[in-house]
């Protein structure tokens, strides 16, 4: 009877120290894969504290091959041949050519010359005392000369006359004609057009915040403050720059492709009641190359919801090429291709075998892409259909095939691959499509670089003056204009014209006009 009762209390401690045993590894295996997350995560973030940030390819040979040699001095030497004739031994040295090394720095074509002639202060020879005469003269160098901008203050002076012959009559009345000023940009404001030209220049070409301008401007002989130069342009963005900026919507919303992106700002008066401390996004919209002249657009808003894209873009219908932000999807009348540069980083970040054979499969995609660049969209759709479907489909039967798993890296990647494949196919039926949101990317990058620099908008219409002043900016850069003379020719006509009674003279002032290319293109 004890033998029976010591095997069940035998059995029950067995049983439970296995169930124990069970949990413990099953515990193992949970902190194992919580070791290798969070391991994957410290390569990354240390690769991207001390590494390279560039997302480039080691190897871009076209043929996917790469020199085993490269990185060896020997193989870089020049080679050394030998001629051997019947008699002699014969060796010819091939020696490399050193080059004259570039300038990094020179002058632009057109550029005034200053000569300064410099003769020896004694023209007596000293041997006989006759006077010497000129053999010649040679530049011994060339240097750069900068003569600071300098304030003057304009005074608009009208002038009246009036018909003395007819003052005499007294049957006629006195005939008086006035000169007649044109109007100022900003009203009984002293901020002339190459004023307000020169300050939304710096702030938005340059990135200079305007408290750091005002010390300048002060330097200059202009007395103002950083309150003043924000109303300056908030005033100019509303009154010259808002109807040139919807004149420009409109022509963008007839487009069938556009790229679509959005990046985070922050306004410290919101009119939602949410502390400044929330998010606020600038959008930005661009157009595609093959759709006619460059037109880049930022919007500004409180938020990054979908209400935000159907608001801005009622109308609007065709293709959006975007990332797979949850809000850019279920539009109507807006179909959605999916950008390539983000599958390729999810790929990039599965530090792996398996994350190396993801990054290639882009890889090949993006140099059939550099050979198809020149081709005409119809071209371009038939040698995708030939020569890009095949590695895509190939890329998503791997995928399908592959045991990815978990909340890695990888699986990550695996996801979000596949979760946007649609999207992603989209480029292979369009020849119009590119392949990747690069060029939203590239226009959305001055505004992050001005946000590391002003910081910030105290208000909604500071927030809303910088994106109408960032479109005319980038729209004016990406046509080939100096953003500079091109307000300083808007701000100095369009207050003379009745834009608003005849919005069509609109036409002649935006960036790719006519008009505009020939009195305001960037010097090259």
């Amino acid at each position: 009877m004890v033998d029976v009762v010591n095997n069940d209390s035998y059995e029950k401690l067995i049983q439970s120290l296995e169930e124990q045993l069970a949990h413990a590894n099953q515990k193992n295996d949970e902190l194992l894969k919580q070791i290798e997350l969070l391991s994957q995560q410290v390569r990354y973030l240390t690769k991207r504290l001390y590494g390279s940030k560039s997302e480039k390819s080691k190897y871009q040979a076209p043929d996917g091959q790469c020199s085993l040699f490269d990185d060896d001095p020997f193989f870089n030497e020049p080679e050394h041949t030998g001629e051997k004739s019947t008699d002699t031994v014969t060796y010819t040295v091939v020696r490399k050519r050193h080059n004259k090394k570039k300038r990094n720095d020179s002058f632009m074509d057109g550029l005034e010359i200053e000569e300064i002639h410099h003769h020896p202060e004694n023209l007596q020879c000293e041997c006989c005392q006759s006077l010497m005469t000129e053999i010649g003269s040679t530049i011994v160098r060339e240097e750069a000369k900068f003569i600071p901008a300098t304030m003057k203050r304009v005074q608009h002076i009208e002038h009246a006359y009036e018909c003395r012959s007819c003052k005499k009559d007294s049957n006629k009345d006195s005939q008086i004609k006035r000169g007649k000023a044109p109007q100022p940009a900003i009203l009984r404001s002293i901020a002339g057009p190459t004023v307000l030209a020169k300050l939304i220049y710096d702030k938005f070409i340059l990135y200079l915040p305007l408290y750091r301008q005002v010390k300048e401007w002060h330097r200059y002989g202009l007395l103002t403050n950083d309150k003043n130069l924000s109303n300056w342009v908030i005033r100019t963005a509303e009154d010259w720059l808002l109807p040139l900026y919807n004149r420009m919507k409109e022509t963008l919303m007839k487009k069938s492709i556009l790229h679509v992106d959005e990046t985070y700002a922050q306004v410290l008066n919101r009119s939602d009641g949410k502390p400044a401390q929330s998010k606020a996004y600038n959008w930005v919209f661009r157009s595609v190359g093959s759709q006619g002249p460059a037109i880049v657009l930022f919007h500004s808003a409180l938020s990054r919801s979908r209400e935000i894209l159907t608001d801005f873009m009622k109308g609007f219908k065709g293709t959006i090429i975007c990332d797979g932000y949850s809000a850019y999807h279920d539009v109507p009348n807006i179909h959605f291709a999916n950008c390539w540069a983000h599958v390729r980083r999810y790929w990039l970040k599965a530090e792996s075998k398996n994350g190396r054979i993801g990054v290639d499969y882009c890889d090949r995609l993006y140099r059939l892409e550099r050979k198809f660049k020149k081709l005409r969209p119809s071209e371009r759709r038939k040698a995708r259909q030939k020569e890009s479907k095949p590695i895509v489909e190939a890329f998503f039967k791997w995928i399908d095939e592959s045991p990815f798993y978990g909340k890695n890296a990888l699986a990550k990647a695996a996801e979000y691959t596949l979760k946007h494949a649609e999207g992603l196919k989209a480029f292979l039926y369009d020849g119009r499509i590119e392949m990747d949101n690069n060029p939203a990317e590239n226009a959305i990058r001055p505004n992050v670089i001005g946000r590391k620099n002003w910081l910030f908008s105290v208000s909604e219409s500071g927030a809303d003056a910088n994106a109408i002043c960032l479109s005319l900016a980038e729209t004016a850069k990406a046509n080939g204009i100096d953003f500079y003379q091109y307000l300083v020719k808007v701000l100095s006509e369009l207050p003379s014209l009745p834009i608003h009674q005849q919005p069509e003279i609109l036409d002649r002032y935006l960036p790719w006009s006519k008009t505009i290319r020939e009195s305001c293109a960037m010097a090259k």
